[in-house]
This record gives structure tokens, sequence and C-alpha cells, in this order.
């Protein structure tokens, strides 16, 4: 029953996402328009160019804001990553390494004397 509910949950997702295809284009378009206007007003140096970057960066911004159908079609893009976790029976959470260097050697440790 549970491979049923993810094969209905990754269908249902799909036809979601390809719905909102369009609107998924203009949001990356919209994101597009962010990154370049904060990188060209972050290498601006006159005080025109600073603004008009500034403003390019504050459309792309509010385009990307209003883009509600795009945000659907995010949630429907997790919701079939979702699916595929489950149904592969991998953890959902990601595993992050950590940088402390006690529990480095730790695992380095337990490896070597598994052997």
């Amino acid at each position: 029953m549970k491979k049923f509910l993810y094969i209905v949950l990754g269908i249902t997702g799909a036809i979601v996402v390809l719905a909102n295809l369009g609107s998924l284009i203009g949001l990356a378009f919209s994101a597009l328009l962010v990154i370049g206007g904060l990188h060209y007003f972050l290498q601006s140096h006159s005080t025109l160019g600073k603004v008009f970057w500034a403003t390019v960066g504050i459309v792309g911004l509010l385009t990307a804001v209003s883009n509600i159908p795009a945000f659907l079609g995010l949630a429907a893009i997790a919701l079939i990553w979702y699916a595929i976790r489950k149904w592969n029976g991998e953890p959902v959470a990601m595993k992050t390494k950590s940088n402390d260097p006690f529990e480095n050697f730790e695992r380095e440790w337990k490896q070597i004397t598994r052997n």
C-alpha cells in the first residue's frame, strides 16, 4: 500500500511540475536577474551604475516573489524527491560531515579496527 501511495505521490507531483513548467522557467529568469543585478551592483563604481543594477535586482526580486505558481512547482519537485527517496528506502535527511577532528578520528579509528 505504501508503494502505491508513493507512485500516486510521484505522478501527482510530476503533473504539477509539468503544469507549472512555464512559471518555473520564469522563476529561473527572475533568479538570474537578481544574481546578475547583485553581481554588477557590487562591481559598479559609478552611482548611476549602482542605481541601475539595484533597480534590475529589485525588479528580479519582485517578479520572483510574485511568481506563486513556481513555488507550487518547487514544492512538487520536493514532493517527487521525497517519494523517490522513500521508494528506494534511502533516508530523507541529508548526511552532514563534521569538521571536528575528534569525531573524524573516532570514525577513522572504527574503520581501522573493523579490518
